[in-house]
């Protein structure tokens, strides 16, 4: 099945599009496809119908975020702690994964004209080689795409991306390219494994369950959340357009207290210039230091992240040069 889903709305649909257009609309949307296994055991099917029943619909959720506005969605597809789920079943997802991703780069040329990048994020060296150079190809043929944005969710766990940030930022310390005064909550954010997105707006989960599941946790701090009880290969358009209208019920509350905490967040940057100012040159300290002071953790930061960003690229380079298992 084709990533690109071209689908006909009726009059009904049309109608509540246009309705939902007229109040704010999410910019990035966040979901957890939970219930693909209870989907599949509903049905007496195999499992593996349930995931790509689950693909599939992931497809048709994308043709519904172009036509509402949603130009970034984020896909929890397969967590580290998946990888504990029996041979069969995790054998049978990453031949899925396989699948489409071959598929996806079959379709690069329409991914393209879409303006449709392609972002994985998670502990990519867990997944088999050949999935590695399947998503290194993807996300490199797709990088310079930027009207709407696909990251998909792979061998990921908040806990592990959070780590991983934190030793990228410990790295930067001992190699002395960053000062352990430079590190701050937004740097932290820009070594995360979601580098270069916002933060989700609306996170919804399937299936009746109520828990994030260890995704996205330091991001959805002010997200607004939406639970549904029905299972994600039956999620229909209808649910997507009842967790917009309850995001757009909770917006002013949400999007307040997301800025009083960049306002807060920018006070303790500026407050720690200070300091380290008057720690270094006492009471003759002048705004003439604070403001170089400032400049110069600045360049820092974009010369350390530049080099983060540097290697990540040659990283997925080494990837997609790599042979199949």
């Amino acid at each position: 099945m084709t990533w690109i889903v071209e689908q006909d709305r009726t009059w009904a649909e049309w109608a509540a599009l246009r309705i939902l257009r007229v109040g704010p609309v999410p910019n990035h949307l966040a979901i957890i496809m939970d219930g693909n296994r209870r989907f599949a055991r509903k049905e007496h099917k195999d499992t593996l119908v349930g995931h790509t029943q689950g693909f599939h619909k992931l497809t048709e959720m994308l043709c519904w975020c172009r036509d509402l506005g949603i130009n970034e969605v984020t896909a929890y597809a397969f967590s580290i702690e998946n990888f504990k789920r029996s041979k069969k079943e995790v054998d049978g997802l990453m031949d899925l994964a396989a699948e489409k991703f071959a598929k996806l780069l079959e379709e690069k040329e329409k991914m393209t004209k879409h303006g449709v990048c392609i972002r994985v994020i998670g502990d990519l060296n867990l997944l088999p080689s050949r999935i590695r150079k399947l998503t290194a190809e993807a996300i490199l043929a797709t990088r310079h795409n930027s009207k709407c944005f696909l990251n998909l969710a792979l061998a990921y766990t908040s806990r592990e991306e959070i780590s991983s940030a934190v030793n990228e930022l410990s790295r930067g310390v001992a190699e002395g390219k960053i000062y352990s005064s430079d590190i701050s909550e937004e740097l932290l954010e820009k070594c995360l494994h979601t580098r270069g997105s916002r933060d989700p707006d609306l996170l919804v989960r399937t299936s009746g369950e109520v828990r994030l599941s260890d995704f996205l946790l330091w991001q959805s701090g002010f997200s607004c959340l939406f639970f549904t009880k029905v299972l994600w290969p039956e999620f229909t358009i209808w649910h997507l357009f009842a967790a917009v209208f309850y995001y757009q019920r909770h917006y002013h509350t949400l999007s307040e207290a997301r800025q009083q905490s960049l306002a807060l967040r920018q006070c303790v940057v500026e407050e720690s210039d200070i300091e380290s100012c008057h720690i270094k040159f006492g009471d003759k300290v002048s705004q003439e230091h604070i403001i170089a002071h400032a400049s110069a953790r600045v360049e820092r930061i974009e010369n350390f992240l530049a080099d983060l960003n540097n290697q990540r690229l040659n990283y997925l380079q080494q990837m997609a040069s790599e042979g199949n298992d």
